[in-house]
């Protein structure tokens, strides 16, 4: 069942205990829908929190650096630069994927291929994000 599936992950024992010991008496099928929801709610927010370890597992640390330039610019310069810019995201998923050169001087970023496009955006919102 879905509820004994979720409850084999940590992050659904959450949706467990708020089933088993909530203020709303529901009916299986509820429970189902319910536990669904809290579930995507749950994977949806790990995605966003998950960015600084997606920047690790992707190597973007070997250039990047939160607060100092290294290779590439720091994340933090990156987010202030963009700041009022409410097309930079949409610009920036494109530069992670197919890299470039210009913007930050002539050292080249290479293409990013093996990110999917969903991860570019995770990994850009959370880089604009940390003003």
């Amino acid at each position: 069942m879905l509820i004994d599936t979720l409850a084999a992950r940590p992050s659904a024992l959450k949706v467990d205990l708020v089933l088993s010991r909530g203020p709303f008496i529901m009916g299986s099928r509820m429970k189902m829908h319910y536990a669904a929801a809290v579930t995507l709610a749950l994977l949806v927010s790990q995605t966003a929190l998950a960015s600084p370890e997606l920047a690790r597992s992707k190597n973007c640390v070997a250039c990047h650096h939160m607060e100092r330039k290294m290779i590439g610019p720091a994340y933090k310069a990156i987010a202030e630069r963009y700041a009022k810019d409410e097309s930079a995201a949409k610009a920036l998923n494109e530069k992670v994927i197919k890299g470039g050169v210009g913007n930050w001087g002539q050292t080249p970023m290479p293409p990013q291929s093996s990110l999917t496009p969903a991860e570019a955006e995770t990994l850009v919102k959370w880089i604009l994000s940390q003003q």
